[in-house]
């Protein structure tokens, strides 16, 4: 018995299968495009950059040296932790004694000027060719703090063979970690208050801002959130102190119920924006509210306490705690929703508030095969 295979290509007209390979052409290019991926997508570790004494953690560097071991157990359970530290042996002595799991711990030795990861970190593209590691300028938020240190960490870990991949430098371009966030199909969600401040790249304006991510991260186009700030953020509005994507179609915020309090108006405006976005098929996004949490202070002054900085992992999700039970408890509900697979872990970042970031801000994530 034979059998007989259509072609599927007889009959149709020249100008019809140009048309055809036109198209196939287009999608092979779209797959073997670098993507921005979401936070979700599969990570092969998670860098931590270590407090210690020549950092503004000083004064409490017990306190949050224990936020940090606990971050780093959490994570150490199933990925592996890049941490960086001047003090290599002395982290390393810390970690043992907490009974962290050292075998999914690399040092990097390297001087720092602070602890915030996630904007001096690189930004990794995925790419079926290798991972692009993506290495932007990081200026202290608007050159408020010193950052020469934290600025060359992407560049040390890559020459000490800690990242694989490729190296494309973007020293040219003020970009942080913590102002940006992936749907991982080509949509950006950001602020306008942070990256079109002239404190970060002054000489362009939105427009000049918007071709160049286009270009630099291969994404299709940007949704700019005009509201919602945080009292005693110095980051000038970082999206991740905001609203965070859960998946391409679901995004969390930062939701104000108190008329009383100060951040009400703009986190209602945040509100009413994010539910004029839709995704690029058109349909509305799925819209998670995280409660606000409730006012902190530390000498004298309010602290940028948010539940939307957490940390998206392969089978976990840590969030940051306030020592606030029924709010922390909301966010850990809110977060099992967006989040039903994974475990929902909480991590006491009351700590980590007193230097006015949290638990994403001291974090930064990498795809798969970068680290090894």
């Amino acid at each position: 018995m034979s059998i007989q295979v259509q072609n599927p290509f007889y009959g149709r007209r020249k100008d019809e299968l140009q048309v055809d390979a036109s198209r196939f052409t287009e999608l092979v290019a779209e797959l073997s495009n670098p993507t921005l991926p979401g936070e979700w997508t599969e990570q092969s570790g998670v860098q931590l950059t270590w407090p210690h004494a020549g950092t503004d953690w000083a004064p409490m560097l017990d306190e949050v040296s224990a936020c940090f071991i606990q971050i780093a157990k959490e994570i150490a359970r199933h990925e592996l932790l890049l941490i960086v530290t001047p003090e290599p042996q002395k982290v390393q002595m810390q970690l043992s004694q907490a009974k962290v799991m050292m075998r999914n711990v690399r040092f990097l030795r390297c001087d720092t000027n602070d602890t915030w990861a996630r904007d001096h970190g690189a930004i990794t593209l995925t790419d079926p060719q290798g991972p692009q590691l993506l290495d932007f300028c990081f200026n202290g938020w608007g050159n408020k703090f010193a950052a020469e240190k934290d600025n060359a960490v992407t560049r040390q870990a890559m020459d000490n063979g800690f990242f694989h991949g490729k190296y494309v430098n973007h020293l040219d371009f003020v970009l942080e970690g913590g102002s940006i966030e992936s749907d991982g199909q080509g949509t950006l969600l950001t602020t306008s208050a942070c990256l079109l401040n002239p404190n970060r790249n002054p000489k362009m304006n939105k427009v000049d801002i918007e071709e160049y991510l286009k270009r630099a991260l291969h994404i299709n186009r940007i949704l700019w959130l005009d509201h919602g700030y945080l009292i005693g953020d110095d980051t000038d509005s970082h999206i991740d102190t905001l609203a965070r994507f859960c998946s391409p179609d679901t995004i969390t915020y930062v939701k104000c119920d108190d008329s009383s309090d100060e951040h009400y108006d703009e986190l209602a405006k945040m509100e009413q924006q994010l539910q004029t976005f839709v995704t690029p098929t058109g349909q509305p996004y799925h819209l998670l509210p995280l409660p606000m949490a409730n006012k902190v202070i530390f000498e004298g002054e309010r602290l940028p306490a948010t539940y939307a900085n957490f940390l998206i992992l392969n089978q976990q999700v840590l969030f940051p705690t306030y020592n606030q039970p029924d709010k922390d408890t909301k966010a850990k509900e809110v977060l099992q929703m967006a989040f039903p697979e994974k475990d929902i872990i909480g991590i006491d970042c009351c700590a980590l508030i007193k230097q006015h970031g949290s638990l994403h801000c001291v974090t930064m994530q990498y795809p798969k095969s970068v680290l090894s």
